[in-house]
């Protein structure tokens, strides 16, 4: 049996909702990182079971919570 078989010709929409998720969806950039800070995430996610990348956006997703400001002194 086809799967098309199964699948109406038309949707009716006019009743659908905007997706509420849509604004927390995350999006992929390129980061450069230092390989110190990479491995320091990874052991971080041999600890926790958590992926790194996930371990690095919920810390950055803090720091943008709670208004962190580096601290940077210029040599």
């Amino acid at each position: 049996m086809k799967n098309d078989e199964n699948m109406r010709n038309e949707y009716d929409f006019s009743n659908a909702r905007p997706n509420p998720y849509v604004k927390k969806a995350k999006k992929q950039i390129t980061i450069n990182l230092d390989e110190s800070i990479i491995d320091y995430f990874k052991t971080m996610s041999e600890n926790t079971g958590i992926p790194y990348q996930t371990l690095i956006n919920m810390f950055l997703a803090d720091c943008a919570k709670t208004k962190k400001q580096p601290s940077v002194i210029w040599n």
